[in-house]
């Protein structure tokens, strides 16, 4: 396989944690570590693709990436690149607030995606 799949932190590979910390990680969610694990024991190249990263989001940008890829040598094993950029080469993104759409057709991909949002970065159950 060609090119990398994203993978989001917060809510996908570790639990959001209450209150925000730039450089403080939630517990990992063990089926999506395992699941990374697997990928990357496949050859797939993965990437942490986070907003923890985007500009302005913290005053210290390479303490945030040092935290997280602490965080996955700790428990993927393997020191992850970590981004806040999709480029031509990301495969697939992984990410719990993301809804997959079918290519060139503009229908929802997964109907269990499928839910209203506040606004406030929490789904309306």
């Amino acid at each position: 396989m060609s090119g990398h799949i994203c993978v989001d932190l917060d809510g996908t590979l570790a639990k959001q944690k209450k209150g925000y910390s730039p450089t403080e990680i939630g517990e990992p969610i063990k089926p999506m570590v395992q699941r990374v694990k697997d990928w990357l024991d496949g050859g797939v190249d993965v990437k942490i693709f986070t907003a923890r990263v985007s500009e302005g989001s913290a005053p210290d940008k390479k303490a945030v990436v040092e935290a997280i890829k602490d965080w996955c040598a700790k428990h993927i094993g393997k020191r992850l690149e970590v981004t806040n950029i999709k480029t031509k080469d990301t495969i697939e993104i992984w990410d719990d607030r993301a809804v997959g759409v079918v290519h060139n057709e503009g229908q929802i991909a997964d109907l269990r995606n499928e839910r209203q949002w506040s606004g406030d970065g929490e789904a309306d159950e």
